[in-house]
């Protein structure tokens, strides 16, 4: 389906393999830099087994299982099928869910999960890039034990060019993203078949039987474990949220062709290496590699990393500018970096802060392993919370029955909890961090949510009523041209209007009052966009709707909307003034009347704050800037 609602055809033959190669580096970017780290800490880790047959077994099976439960059956079988018109990931659930009328107070807590399900995902985007280069540059310290010491200062020079590339966008680099990921599985398989000639016995541990006898033997410690075999599947949130990107087959075609077989090969290969000889457990996917080749791999890993790390900072700027237009984040920067690409986006405040954040993360921990036990805290943390809305969405809006949805709900709970469970052990030792920063996040989020909705209620209660606007103004002179008054409270005379009534009592021949609308998907078809309503006078009440997925600009909307017929919006751009309010806010304990949405003192102050700091909504929503007059106001909050 495209950007109007209409059905597309299905790619096919070349159209359908240049997909899936896209499909290489973008999705499976995250899910194919794991062999670099993931086994190597279920032996080496702070909660590492002994280098043993049976548990070498045991944990190959444990990662070719988890491979296939979590990525090929919950989220390419099952949870790829929920989707809000053709794009998937948290925020899309999150509309999905969403009931008819009131929202009840089970809807709020499925909000409040979703919105820290979605914060998770942040730290998952700072955490990637720094395990993920430095797994690749640790392959220096195997070539040259003498490097050790540059290995951070390397991996911060590399991190550091990952984000101020960000600027110039990824138009260019994303065309070798994906025949860059294809060389770098076909190596990895290639490295495994190498490890496994060596010791085809490892091959045994497709048994799930192995994994089975390794938790009764184990118990406490393959728990322990699974903290570390979650690695294996880190990359499975972010395959769904990119569904919008390439479509269900292509994203499966490159999974079930390429990528499992080469993550398979690979982690059996390292498992086989460590069997023939158990020293190669401190850096098994190295130790696949001939020494002759050593520095190019080390070359072709570190490009694979940084593919990895792209998909995750376009994630974070596309989860920012959903955050935007779904009302849980203040107006920032947003600069398109592609013509043609809607999802190709930049945002500089948020680049700085992942590259701060990032960078800090390499000088505070130092190597692969200490960074592991960071990782696996978000991802399991957002992969339960995806479990819980999809079981809402299968059972409201699919209506399966309660048997189905309750098997389903068990099994996908379990798995997820178990591998959660696993990864709370690693908050002593860095785990804390993920969930730090979602902590922020999320309070930021729903404050400012909060802080919007009781604003809104402010403005209502102060505010002339629509209906009576008419009546107010017909005594008044009225000047040539057109006035385009913005509110975001669409059912009451903006504010921005009655000060410029009061203080310059005239109005011009045409006045739009404008309203943007949101809506809870991620495009909106042309033909739904506009609504407008002659209120007498010249005026009229214009509501725009856009999805989460789009980003507002007012004079071209403008534009679409005469070309489709709306000649009440026909409008001369040199005759055109738009007016905005500019709020002051002052914290106030009195309460507002009526008001639904109770702020304490501290939300206030931090609302007070991303207010001051957000982006004008003249170079948010395109606005001409001599054209723009702004009248301030301040508020009792």
């Amino acid at each position: 389906m495209d950007a109007s609602g209409n059905v597309t055809e299905a790619p096919k033959g070349k159209a359908l393999a240049g997909m899936a190669l896209g499909a290489l580096g973008v999705v499976y970017g995250d899910i194919g830099t794991s062999p670099l780290y993931a086994l190597k800490e279920c032996f080496v880790g702070p909660h590492g087994v002994p280098v043993t047959h049976e548990d070498i077994l045991g944990v190959l099976s444990l990662i070719f299982w988890s491979l296939n439960f979590v990525v090929t059956f919950k989220y390419l079988s099952i949870v790829m099928r929920a989707d809000n018109r053709g794009e998937g990931g948290i925020m899309a659930l999150l509309a999905l869910v969403r009931p008819a009328g009131e929202p009840s107070r089970h809807y709020r807590l499925l909000i409040a999960a979703g919105l820290f399900g979605a914060a998770l995902l942040y730290g998952d985007g700072i955490i990637t890039p720094a395990i993920s280069v430095l797994g690749a540059v640790d392959g220096l310290s195997v070539a040259t034990p003498r490097l050790q010491p540059l290995l951070v200062p390397i991996a911060i020079v590399i991190i550091s060019g990952l984000f101020a590339f960000q600027r110039r966008g990824t138009a260019g680099v994303g065309k070798v993203f994906g025949p860059l990921t294809l060389v770098w599985f076909i190596c990895i398989a290639i490295l495994g078949i190498r490890g496994i000639a060596r010791n085809p016995s490892v091959l045994a541990a497709l048994n799930p039987w192995h994994a089975v006898v390794f938790f009764a033997d184990r118990r406490g410690d393959a728990l322990e474990v699974l903290a570390a075999v979650v690695l294996v599947v880190t990359g499975g949130e972010a395959l769904y949220a990119d569904m919008g990107h390439f479509g269900r087959r292509p994203i499966r075609i490159a999974w079930y062709g390429l990528v499992l077989p080469a993550l398979v090969l690979n982690y059996f290969g390292q498992g086989a290496m460590v069997l023939h000889d158990p020293a190669a457990a401190s850096n098994p996917f190295y130790s696949l590699v001939p020494p002759s080749l050593l520095y190019p791999m080390v070359g072709v890993a570190t490009a694979a990393a940084v593919v990895a790390s792209q998909a995750l900072i376009s994630g974070a700027f596309s989860l920012t500018r959903q955050a935007v237009q779904l009302g849980f984040s203040p107006r920032v920067n947003i600069v398109h970096t592609s013509r043609t690409e809607i999802g190709q986006i930049y945002i500089p405040q948020v680049n700085a802060l992942l590259w701060i954040a990032c960078v800090g993360l390499v000088l505070a921990f130092r190597t692969p392993s200490a960074l592991a036990a960071t990782y696996g805290v978000a991802v399991t943390g957002t992969m339960a919370i995806t479990s819980v809305l999809f079981i809402v969405v299968a059972r409201s809006l699919w209506r399966w029955s309660w048997l189905r949805t309750g098997l389903l709900a068990g099994v996908f709970l379990i798995v997820d909890l178990a591998f959660f469970g696993a990864n709370l052990l690693k908050i002593p030792d860095g785990g804390w961090v993920p969930l730090t920063i979602a902590a922020i996040v999320y309070i930021m989020m729903s404050t400012w949510k909060k802080g919007r909705i009781r604003l809104g209620e402010i403005v209502r209660e102060t505010a002339l009523p629509l209906a009576d606007l008419v009546a107010q103004v017909r005594p008044l002179p009225r000047v040539s041209g057109t006035a385009i008054f913005m509110t975001s409270v669409g059912d009451v005379t903006p504010p921005v209007l009655l000060h410029h009534l009061k203080h310059n009592k005239v109005l011009h021949e045409k006045v739009l009052i404008l309203s943007i609308v949101t809506e809870e998907v991620p495009q909106v078809p042309v033909e739904d966009r506009f609504t407008c309503e002659e209120l007498g006078l010249g005026i009229y009440k214009v509501r725009a709707h856009f999805g989460f997925m789009e980003t507002p600009d007012v004079p071209e909307m403008l534009r679409t909307a005469v070309a489709r017929g709306e000649k009440a919006l026909a409008v001369k751009p040199m005759d055109t003034t738009y007016y905005l309010g500019r709020e002051t806010l002052i914290a106030s304990a009195r309460p507002v009347p009526g008001a639904r949405e109770k702020l304490a003192g501290w939300r206030k102050k931090i609302f007070i704050v991303m207010t001051r700091n957000a982006q004008s909504a003249m170079a948010f929503y395109g606005l001409p800037p001599n054209r723009v007059v702004e009248l301030g106001a301040q508020i009792q909050f």
